[in-house]
């Protein structure tokens, strides 16, 4: 089957391969299809275009866009953007801002909590001084001993009622949405059982992200099981959303799920991709046949 992997990150957000690399290690894994997607930043798309050109994928231009709905923070990609858009670099730098200051508080909390040097220690970690995260806290955290995983990070620290979760209120769900109209792309609600909705709320959420013109759904992504694949294959089938895939890959070892490994798209689901399908061309005609 056509391997397609519609959601990784570089070094220019809170991975830690630069672009080029992360184009390698994907061609390595066999993926034909691929975007890069890094948080609120396309400072890596042009040279993760160049490799994937050079590795013989075809690349789909993207960005993971936070922004806040009923007081969580949500991701939304944009797939198919053109990276240069003033409007969408405009609101990504504005969604930018904010991040180093939330850090420091970050780091307060866990220093109250008995680690210290927590904003030097992740910062440490930092390809993009504009984007700390709370994934460059949770590589200090492991790396010092304080936790043996990032998993086991983020059930003890970051999160909601736990030593270093600083909430912030990023842009709008209307907003980002126009800023990927605007700059010519496709929205996808990324990852969408990570969220803490109630069954009520995640309707509204969906409802909402439809009438912006949002267009499809991850339904198969790392962080998914498989009764959660079902699940969002049919809500996307109720909303008629598009299904799209994509590993959320950071870096070799560190996710459920590798990067190339993704099972593929259940059967009912119309794959995100098929909008593109002219653009695939050069695939041999066996595997068209199934974009």
């Amino acid at each position: 089957m056509l391997k397609v992997d519609l959601h990784c990150h570089s070094s220019v957000s809170d991975g830690v391969l630069a672009p080029a690399d992360v184009a390698a290690h994907a061609r390595r894994a066999g993926v034909d299809v691929w975007a890069l997607t890094d948080h609120d930043e396309v400072g890596g798309t042009a040279a993760a275009r160049a490799a994937a050109l050079e590795q013989g994928m075809r690349f789909v231009s993207g960005v993971e866009i936070s922004i806040t709905w009923a007081n969580e923070t949500v991701h939304i990609v944009g797939l198919q953007i053109d990276e240069n858009n003033t409007a969408l670099k405009a609101g990504l730098a504005a969604t930018r801002a904010g991040r180093d200051a939330r850090g420091r508080e970050i780091a307060a909390q866990l220093a109250q909590a008995g680690i210290a040097d927590a904003y030097e220690g992740a910062l440490a970690y930092v390809g993009n001084p504009d984007l700390m995260s709370r994934t460059h806290f949770a590589r200090f955290l492991v790396d010092n001993g304080h936790c043996a995983s990032v998993h086991e990070v983020f059930q003890r620290f970051l999160r909601e009622g736990k030593p270093g979760f600083v909430p912030h209120r990023w842009a709008g769900l209307g907003q980002a949405l126009g800023w990927i109209r605007q700059a010519g792309g496709v929205a996808v609600i990324a990852h969408p059982a990570r969220y803490r909705y109630t069954p009520t709320e995640e309707f509204a959420l969906f409802g909402e992200f439809q009438a912006h013109g949002g267009v499809a759904v991850e339904v198969t992504c790392g962080s998914h099981f498989p009764d959660e694949v079902t699940r969002y294959a049919a809500m996307a089938e109720e909303f008629d959303l598009l299904a799209s895939r994509g590993s959320d890959f950071h870096a070799p070892g560190e996710s459920r799920v590798e990067l190339g490994t993704l099972p593929d798209l259940p059967g009912r689901s119309t794959p995100i991709w098929s909008l593109w399908a002219d653009r695939l061309s050069h695939l041999p005609e066996h595997e068209l046949s199934k974009v």
